[in-house]
């Protein structure tokens, strides 16, 4: 008789679940009309109804299957009863017939931390930039980010009317990552993906080092992460404080998953346990190959202002 799914499994299958019902709700936001934009510290640091009910969502569905486990969102929302229908109990199949890595296979509840962006690009969602647009739910065990769901809500947006929206791709350490299908960008080209709302000269310094041929200038970590695995960049480079975990957490899971590789400016690996301060403040260096390419041209002027 086989053996019942474990705690990491069971949590997996259920947010991807969860992620699907998320991507569902920043649809119906938009569709609706009204996104409820409130700006939070300044004109690029934006949250939005969907911002709101998506983490509701995603928060309050996995505390009520798991009750142990530690949720850090990236809304400070005051705590409230959140209406039924945002809640999803179910979760995948297809994961649940998968094998737990043996190195996770005896992970309690509460040892497991869950960093949540329920939308991810939100600067982006509110111009209708929507491909840029990602839901992520990362996990993490020891400080180390283990597994990781990435939901697409406006996934083949572009395909016209008639197009099925979104996808969900998902990962665990030592079993692989799920949803897309892996690209490398072709042999000699390095092309840089970077952030569109929030340059400075440090972020402008750092790129130019790479000697770029190509430099993408997109919204959201989660997406910049998809597309060092589906071909579209070589390397995500983010030399500045501003990212924080929860943009981070389930995006590292996925390219670790494929044999990436994603660090601060300095080469310091994150760390995700829940008394961790929230900011990425030594910035983002992450590549699907020839990591150490990158990370070598990285000015020592650049390391000098970022301090981990």
């Amino acid at each position: 008789m086989a053996s019942s799914p474990t705690v990491l499994m069971r949590l997996v299958a259920s947010a991807y679940s969860i992620a699907q019902k998320a991507g569902m709700i920043v649809r119906r936001v938009i569709a609706e009309g009204d996104l409820g934009i409130i700006e939070k510290t300044c004109a690029t640091d934006l949250q939005t109804k969907a911002d709101r009910l998506v983490q509701a969502s995603i928060c309050s569905s996995l505390a009520r299957k798991f009750p142990k486990l530690t949720i850090i969102g990236e809304e400070d929302l005051p705590p409230e009863d959140v209406d039924q229908e945002l809640i999803e109990d179910g979760q995948w199949e297809e994961i649940l017939k998968q094998p737990c890595p043996s190195q996770y296979s005896a992970i309690k509840e509460e040892d497991l931390v869950v960093w949540v962006d329920p939308l991810d690009g939100t600067k982006e969602y509110t111009e209708g930039l929507l491909d840029n647009v990602t839901v992520l739910i990362g996990i993490a065990y020891e400080g180390k980010a283990i597994a990781g769901v990435i939901n697409q809500p406006y996934y083949n947006y572009q395909a016209g009317p008639d197009a099925v929206l979104g996808r969900t791709i998902w990962g665990i350490l030592g079993l692989g990552a799920f949803g897309f299908q892996l690209k490398e960008v072709p042999a000699g080209k390095h092309i840089i993906t970077t952030t569109r709302s929030h340059n400075s000269q440090l972020v402008t310094d750092c790129v130019t080092a790479m000697n770029p041929d190509d430099v993408l200038r997109v919204g959201g970590a989660g997406n910049k992460i998809i597309q060092l695995i589906e071909g579209k960049a070589s390397a995500y480079v983010f030399a500045s404080p501003g990212c924080k975990k929860w943009d981070t957490c389930a995006p590292e899971v996925i390219l670790h998953a494929v044999g990436g590789k994603l660090t601060d400016i300095h080469g310091n690996a994150l760390q995700y346990n829940k008394e961790v301060k929230h900011m990425n403040s030594a910035g983002v260096l992450a590549t699907l190959r020839n990591y150490d390419y990158y990370a070598s041209r990285v000015p020592q002027s650049v390391k000098n202002a970022l301090v981990p």
